[in-house]
């Protein structure tokens, strides 16, 4: 008897595959769809469409709405296996005040952060790029609400693609100068706080014998978590202004960089044990103000940050001022992003673990 010819056309196999749909009698499905974008490796899933519709008339209020009813959501969508324990999202809002174009709700692994730089960048480049802010030539400014305030953000276009984005920080000060703690299992570690539209705690990572290379990434991880832990009960951190923005929200490790014209290198542990892929744009907007604090750095001088992939930030004091009592500055911050899939996540009433979990 002649055998049956079991071989079929991958594309067919393929094809069927695509043809699966979710099946709305037997199961209760929710759809949200994202665009899913890197500044300098760091990931971004924006929202765009499925999430509720977050209320408050301030960006503030709205992470609180999200807080309170729709937390898990934020655990599904950055969570595994949807995510991971390093990603990183923005849901999309309508503008806190009327000369912006949209807000921003940014969401992580821990919660909720008060400022993202690389978010900013890939937000402004897909905003222009979509359509959602008309192009204005080569160069189109970008309004963006975020919970620590109003972003001013300009994308530079070459032949209707967005090469690089700059943006101006909320302003940036030095909280604290030249302070210590002993961190059980480092030793006595040296440290500044900064502000950039989120507090960081910044070491050199010489002093801690640690190298800001990608084979280190455990043990960076690591001692962020143990220095952030040791700082947080031990120093009181209160925005001048605004008491939802009083917290530290991540350490800055600072080395020399091995690339030419780098100033230097930053590694970013961040929420709960995040590694910003990124230089860190809130990151790299405290550091200018601590470098122009201590007369390192002057107006208008650029230096560029480089991460733990050695992707790079320019940043620069465009501007000096008094805000609330702090000597403070307004960084520019130019970097670039890309678009890298989109995506649509079905969230199943059914599954166990609907809304995620994590192992690193």
């Amino acid at each position: 008897m002649k055998e049956k010819n079991m071989t079929t056309d991958i594309k067919n196999i393929s094809a069927k595959f695509e043809q699966w749909q979710p099946n709305s009698e037997q199961e209760s499905f929710l759809t949200i769809n994202s665009l899913e974008c890197h500044t300098g490796g760091e990931p971004l899933r924006i929202i765009t469409s499925g999430f509720p519709a977050l209320k408050g008339s301030t960006i503030l209020a709205k992470v609180e709405d999200c807080k309170k009813n729709y937390d898990q959501l934020r655990r599904a969508l950055m969570f595994e296996p949807r995510g991971h324990a390093d990603m990183y999202g923005a849901i999309i809002t309508d503008a806190e005040r009327k000369d912006s174009h949209f807000g921003a709700v940014f969401i992580h692994n821990e919660g909720y952060s008060t400022m993202c730089g690389h978010a900013v960048i890939a937000l402004t480049k897909t905003a222009v790029e979509s359509g959602v802010v008309a192009r204005t030539g080569d160069v189109t400014k970008v309004v963006i609400d975020v919970p620590c305030g109003q972003i001013h953000a300009l994308a530079y276009s070459q032949n209707d693609v967005v090469k690089h984005v700059s943006f101006q920080c909320v302003p940036s000060f030095v909280y604290a100068k030249d302070q210590q703690i002993h961190v059980d299992g480092i030793g006595m570690v040296q440290f500044d706080i900064a502000y950039g539209g989120a507090f960081y705690a910044y070491v050199q990572a010489s002093s801690l014998g640690l190298l800001l290379v990608p084979e280190q990434q455990e043990k960076l991880i690591e001692y962020g978590r143990k220095i952030k832990q040791a700082i947080m009960p031990q120093f009181a951190i209160n925005h001048p202004t605004t008491a939802e923005l009083s917290f530290l929200y991540g350490v800055i490790f600072i080395d020399d960089s091995p690339n030419q014209d780098v100033h230097s290198r930053n590694v970013c542990i961040f929420a709960d044990g995040e590694l910003d892929r990124s230089p860190t744009g809130s990151g790299v907007s405290g550091r200018i103000a601590l470098h122009h604090a201590k007369q390192q750095v002057a107006v208008n001088e650029t230096i560029t940050i480089e991460s733990i992939l050695a992707s790079p930030f320019r940043v620069r004091v465009i501007e000096t001022l008094i805000f609330a009592g702090f000597d403070a500055v307004i960084p520019e911050v130019t970097g670039d992003a890309y678009v890298c899939g989109k995506g649509q996540w079905l969230i199943n009433a059914e599954d166990p673990l609907k809304y995620g979990f994590l192992l690193r």
